[in-house]
């Protein structure tokens, strides 16, 4: 099996939007990353929704492996990896998700029964809305598959 390389953080700072961070990678590339998804659905990250100047405050941790806003609070590089991934379209583009549906002969309503999640979110899927995350990206090809 050929060993995974774990993402690396170089450098980290406040992105020009709420709750995004701007990411420098050891390999050279550069993400701009929305992590209010993250922060507006977990209990760990309260303080920053209700304390900005603490999310400006980001820092990186050991070895580039996460960022960290205190010893309680932090996010894995390969979370933010797997984000910058969705949010650009690398994962899949709502164009090629568009493309698969149609491939299927697939109604909005027929392929979300199939993927198991609403109607609404693959039309913002779709239509660029939302990122399409990794699971659906995944969940299209297993279904290619079989």
């Amino acid at each position: 099996m050929p060993k995974k390389t774990i993402p690396r953080i170089e450098t980290a700072e406040v992105g020009s939007q709420p709750f995004t961070l701007r990411i420098r990678w050891v390999h050279g590339d550069e993400s701009r990353v929305d992590v209010s998804g993250l922060i507006g659905a977990f209990l760990v990250f309260a303080p920053l929704r209700s304390n900005p100047a603490m999310f400006a405050d980001v820092k990186i941790g050991e070895y580039g492996t996460h960022v960290a806003w205190s010893d309680d609070i932090d996010m894995a590089a390969s979370t933010l990896w797997r984000l910058a991934q969705e949010q650009s379209g690398d994962t899949m583009t709502a164009e090629a998700f568009r493309r698969w549906r149609e491939s299927h002969a697939f109604t909005l309503e027929t392929a979300a029964r199939a993927l198991g999640v609403s109607r609404r979110m693959l039309s913002y899927y779709e239509q660029g809305q939302k990122p399409v995350p990794r699971t659906i990206a995944l969940a299209t090809r297993g279904l290619d598959a079989g």
